[in-house]
């Protein structure tokens, strides 16, 4: 099995100061697309509209460090995940080699817990869904097709 944990850290609106202060210590450039905003997220039926100062925090930023990743985002204040609180803000981040263990992991791990975002297509082209188990700890699984 090839699958990764990284961690993944929320923020309350400074997460871009936070990962440009953490490529200054660490090096590197941002994987991916950079940094992906709120904002740019395509209007659906499922997503609130956005006030105008929201729009610029980060949906999702990686930094690759080393052989790992960090990787983080700003809250949405009023997207049901609760006021921001620092000391809660962590999650483990799951990338499975495959789509049947994303969902088996998502199952198992789940199971008596929360769950946030079900296993779903996401418009940035991954199969992915988050949670909180019975124990407390955040985690979130994400299959891509594309490795970072």
């Amino acid at each position: 099995m090839a699958t990764k944990l990284n961690p993944y850290l929320n923020f309350d609106g400074n997460c871009e100061a936070a990962f440009n202060h953490y490529k200054k210590v660490f090096g590197g450039e941002f994987a991916g697309n950079g940094i992906m905003r709120f904002g740019d997220i395509p209007p659906s039926e499922e997503m609130p509209p956005l006030a105008d100062e929201h729009k610029n925090r980060v949906m999702h930023v990686t930094l690759p460090i080393g052989s790992e990743l960090l990787m983080g985002s700003d809250t949405m204040p009023g997207f049901g995940n609760g006021p921001f609180k620092i000391g809660d803000n962590t999650y483990v981040s799951i990338h499975p080699d495959s789509r049947k263990e994303a969902d088996r992991l998502f199952k198992e791990l789940s199971e008596g817990g929360e769950i946030e975002m079900p296993m779903e297509d996401q418009f940035w082209g991954d199969y992915f869904g988050s949670f909180r188990d019975r124990f407390g700890i955040s985690w979130m699984i994400n299959f891509s097709e594309v490795s970072l």
